[in-house]
């Protein structure tokens, strides 16, 4: 009976034995897939549209005192003017210039307010005032190559030798980009 009692602990440790072993194989085995998980992947696609776009932003064009009877009796009065245009990166815009509030058919016309008194002027795109700068086909071409403002130049002339009456005249162009 000892040798039976020997032979039960002997095997009881060999069970427990056993056991312990199985749950370290199994922590094992566990661990190991947790470090051999596979893995799976893919792009992911990220896009932005930037759209053409221009802003005109107003500007002046004083052309000072007009003297009908001595300086401007004969000669022209000159003035230069600007606005800026501002367009998105790489667009191509043409800019024109409307006839004005007060126009007569293409001939623009300051006034004084509420009156029927006009002072003709012109509006050139370039300094030699032989371009009449409008908004059909004598536009100004202009690309942006960033998004700052670019102040663009208008050359005015008040001609000479008009009976022009007392008074402020004013009138009001559009500056249109068109893109």
């Amino acid at each position: 009976m000892e040798g039976t009692q020997v032979m039960k602990k002997q095997i009881g440790r060999l069970m427990a034995g056993a056991t312990m072993a199985a749950v370290v194989a199994g922590v094992a085995s566990y661990s190991q897939q947790r470090t051999e998980a596979a893995t799976a992947s893919a792009n992911v696609a990220v896009s932005a549209s930037v759209a053409a776009n221009c802003q005109v932003v107003a500007g002046t064009l004083s052309f000072g005192a007009y003297d009908p009877l001595v300086t401007n009796d004969t000669a022209d009065l000159d003035a230069t003017g600007t606005f800026d245009v501002r367009c998105t990166k790489g667009v191509t815009a043409n800019v024109g210039l409307g006839n004005g509030a007060n126009h007569d058919g293409s001939t623009r016309r300051m006034r004084i307010a509420a009156t029927a008194n006009y002072l003709n002027y012109s509006l050139y795109s370039n300094a030699g005032r032989t371009t009449v700068w409008d908004n059909g086909s004598n536009r100004v071409s202009y690309t942006a190559t960033s998004k700052a403002a670019t102040t663009l130049t208008i050359y005015g002339r008040v001609p000479g030798a008009q009976d022009a009456a007392v008074g402020s005249f004013v009138d009001t162009v559009a500056a249109v980009a068109e893109f």
